[in-house]
């Protein structure tokens, strides 16, 4: 028997073939008119926001954040360089969109952590992310033993740092064994030749 949270994600995985795919395009139009970082009362994706640590107590609040889409801007050397030395083949990017969107969450509330983000739309201009956000100081979290962990000293500023799940898959953190070697302790470890 398959439970609620079963539901909205297979609702979320095939929009198109569901309800969501209707709601999301008008949600979207909204979207688009609201500030760039706007907080939230409640998740849109609730599945997906309790997957990632989400608890409807004091202490943790959900931010819906656009920012934009594309590539890496990468422009091309027009002329004076061989094909070897233009730099062009082979870039890849610092961070991705997301950890740009968790960190831009993290400027707007300076008084709260990141947790976790999970995407919730895009349009051909935008893409939205919604970033769980919590407060360290929080009694409520300092008594919560699922999340007490964030009030360590070593979580403070960790998206700036690649601490979350967008920003260890950016390090190259994710995989483990052969094939990671260079990309540990860090990616300025082995001559910067982790990505």
């Amino acid at each position: 028997m398959k439970s609620m949270y079963a539901y909205i994600r297979d609702a979320w995985k095939k929009p198109d073939e569901s309800d969501v795919g209707e709601l999301l395009w008008e949600r979207m139009q909204v979207w688009r008119r609201e500030p760039a970082v706007t907080r939230l009362d409640h998740p849109t994706r609730l599945d997906r926001a309790r997957a990632l640590g989400f608890k409807a107590k004091q202490g943790i609040a959900v931010a819906r954040v656009r920012v934009r889409r594309g590539g890496r801007r990468k422009s091309r050397w027009q002329r004076g360089r061989r094909t070897k030395h233009m730099g062009v083949n082979k870039i890849t990017p610092g961070k991705s969109i997301q950890t740009i969107a968790e960190e831009r969450v993290a400027r707007r509330f300076p008084n709260m952590q990141v947790l976790n983000s999970y995407w919730v739309g895009q349009d051909g201009k935008h893409k939205w992310y919604e970033v769980i956000v919590v407060d360290a100081n929080h009694p409520s979290i300092k008594a919560d033993k699922n999340l007490r962990w964030m009030c360590n000293n070593t979580q403070k500023g960790r998206v700036f740092r690649g601490k979350t799940s967008a920003g260890r898959k950016g390090r190259g953190q994710r995989r483990k064994g052969k094939g990671t070697e260079k990309t540990r302790p860090s990616l300025r470890s082995h001559q910067n030749t982790g990505k």
